[in-house]
Formats: C-alpha cells, sequence, structure tokens
C-alpha cells in the first residue's frame, strides 16, 4: 500500500511542483491544477493522452473539463492524501503538457502550505 508523504518528502517533492502551477486542493489534501487549452479538442486530446499515461501508472486523476479549461485533482485514496504516486502522475502530466496548454495559476493556495502541519482551532 502506498502512504502519504512525510514532512520532509513533502517539502522536498512538493517544492518544484509549485513552480508549474500546482496547488493545495481546498478542504482536502490533495494537488490541483487548471490546464487553459486552444480549444475542446486540444483539452479532450490531451486528457487522452493523460489517460494512458494514468492506466500505465495505475493511479488515475480526478478532473473536470468545460470547454477549453481542465481542472486536475491528484490525491491517492489508499492512503488519504498525498503520495510519491500523485508527484509522479503530475510530473507526467507536465510533460504531456508542455507547449499545449497554459497554466491557470490563480487558483488555491500555494502548494507549499502542504509541508506545513495544519493547525486546528483551539476552542
Amino acid at each position: 500500500m502506498t502512504s502519504k508523504l512525510e514532512p520532509e518528502e513533502r517539502k522536498a517533492l512538493l517544492n518544484a511542483l509549485e513552480d508549474t502551477g500546482w496547488r493545495a486542493a481546498d478542504g482536502q489534501d490533495a494537488l490541483i491544477k487548471r490546464l487553459l487549452f486552444k480549444d475542446f479538442s486540444a483539452a479532450w486530446g490531451f486528457m487522452s493522452q493523460a489517460a494512458l499515461c494514468a492506466e500505465k501508472m495505475d493511479h488515475h486523476p480526478d478532473w473536470r473539463n468545460v470547454y477549453n479549461k481542465l481542472e486536475i485533482t491528484l490525491t491517492t485514496h489508499d492512503c488519504g492524501g498525498v503520495s510519491v504516486l500523485d508527484i509522479e502522475l503530475a510530473g507526467a502530466l507536465d510533460s504531456l503538457a508542455e507547449g499545449v496548454a497554459e497554466v491557470d495559476r490563480d487558483i488555491g493556495r500555494p502548494v507549499m502550505r502542504l509541508t506545513e502541519p495544519v493547525e486546528k482551532d483551539q476552542d
């Protein structure tokens, strides 16, 4: 079974992903990225390639597509958070998107927030 990243692993691995546009998803231990394509066909073509890549890795993204916009969320459900599988899939998807998509960076919190412990409200 895949396990959640340890704090030191998170810091080392998530830093580079933030530079490529990945962010912390609101309300869950997950990564999120939005890509903008020229049109629907370009988005669909990317999703087809991404699906083949994910199938080979046996790790599948959650995604939502509206016309030329694609929102990708990565988390490992088996461990309830971000794992090495998510980092590897994020890198593979970034390679596929290079030159065919623009990153929408105006989403979520910085991914580095995932490396910091979540503080619980003290009532």
